[in-house]
């Protein structure tokens, strides 16, 4: 079967073992170390593309993608609404009020985002309904002030459905006690969990138990929350709708609130991947070493077959295949481990914080580890891999190329 001379004796070279074993062990240190930054890199990469995944579907399908408020209470908010939802780009429009208190049950005590919502068009903007554990966004009724709590609220306070909960509003009232806060009883009628911080934050009633909350007309929203086809456009879209309605609206968008969160995703994702590929540089560093010190070992070899014949070309090629095939089963070994570690890091991540009996994520914005494998991530890490043996193999092969046959063969 023929085979080119100079990947014949290029592979073979990489199966023979080396007189020298140190430079038998510096090609499989190289090898090595192309292989665990490789499969660092894909999965670091798939764990940034999950949070940035949760950020977008979790976070900021609880949150408003933009809002549109008025410095006012808004009245005719039905109207408003069906002519924002008409906007190029805008999904979905609901009305909203919130309130910022403090609710009690049985000395337990936590902060809470009230969120005064229409059942039914909060499903067309949320997906508060779709990670509903207990209960149903209808039983929020006008009037009988009902609450859904978010699940780690709920525990915090240690309620079920069916128990009492008192709101506290930070509002002083003078009476003839004294200056004391507003108290309001509620009673819960479901939770949600979506596995983000907001679970221990937010908790949702009717719009018109908010309004009277808010000392507002039962007609009355505080603003109009919008979602959006592409939530990155929401800002800009947001801002000229509100341009265009009058002076007496502004907007508001996710920016404001979780910008930061995603920006900082962002910006650590790049910065974590440039250190993990000077890890891949490091390693094709060694794949030179290794391949100069080969050169000298094999000046011999070299020599004999220029008197045969050889070109400087093809000795160039001869150790050109030797260090590419270090990167190549480096990289492919990576890649395998990686895909693999990638795509199961969740499920391992859970059962280790069930052996740990411990939340390890406790302290972060969602409370597992998600992973998300992105081929373009793959391939990207793979070809900058490939690229770096390949220039890793050009100064040793050139040097190889060079060998002067009469001066190496002078001591043999």
């Amino acid at each position: 079967m023929f085979k080119p001379l100079a990947l014949f004796i290029g592979l073979r070279y990489t199966k023979v073992r080396q007189k020298n074993h140190f430079v038998s062990l510096i090609s499989k240190i190289s090898m090595m170390g192309i292989m665990l930054g490789v499969t660092v890199l894909i999965v670091v990469l798939s764990v940034m593309n999950g949070f940035n995944r949760e950020l977008q579907n979790r976070i900021l399908g609880m949150v408003p993608h933009a809002t549109i408020r008025g410095y006012d209470p808004i009245e005719n908010w039905q109207l408003l609404s069906q002519a924002l939802a008409k906007e190029e780009g805008v999904v979905a429009a609901a009305p909203f009020s919130q309130v910022q208190g403090m609710l009690t049950h049985e000395g337990a005590v936590h902060a809470v985002m009230l969120n005064g919502i229409e059942p039914e068009e909060e499903k067309k903007v949320s997906i508060v309904h779709q990670h509903l554990r207990m209960g149903s966004l209808d039983g929020l009724r006008p009037g009988e002030f009902n609450i859904i709590l978010g699940a780690a609220l709920a525990n915090k306070l240690g309620v079920a459905l069916g128990d009492k909960v008192t709101l506290v509003i930070p509002e002083a009232t003078v009476s003839l006690a004294g200056v004391i806060p507003r108290f309001k009883r509620f009673t819960v009628v479901g939770t949600f969990r979506v596995g983000a911080e907001i679970d221990s934050a937010f908790a949702y009633v009717h719009w018109q138990d908010a309004a009277k909350l808010l000392h507002l007309q039962s007609h009355q929203v505080e603003g109009i929350r919008l979602k959006f086809e592409d939530l990155f456009a929401a800002p800009e879209i947001s801002r000229e709708i509100a341009a265009r309605l009058s002076d007496a609206y502004y907007s508001t968008d996710w920016t404001y609130t979780h910008g930061n969160l995603f920006q900082a995703i962002k910006m650590e994702k790049t910065m974590i991947s440039l250190l993990l590929f000077l890890i891949v540089a490091v390693a094709c560093f060694n794949i030179v070493s290794g391949l100069v010190m080969l050169v000298t070992e094999k000046k011999g070899d070299i020599a004999i077959l220029r008197t045969l014949g050889a070109t400087q070309k093809t000795i160039r090629r001869i150790f050109m295949i030797q260090g590419m095939y270090v990167g190549f089963v480096g990289a492919s070994m990576g890649i395998i481990l990686g895909v693999v570690i990638a795509k199961n890091i969740s499920q391992v991540f859970l059962w280790l914080e069930k052996v740990l009996n411990q939340e390890l994520m406790k302290a972060y914005f969602i409370n597992y580890l998600p992973s998300e494998l992105n081929w373009n991530d793959v391939f990207l890490v793979a070809s900058v891999a490939f690229t770096l043996s390949f220039l890793a193999a050009v100064y040793p092969a050139a040097k190889a190329a060079k060998v002067d046959p009469a001066e190496a063969l002078r001591y043999e």
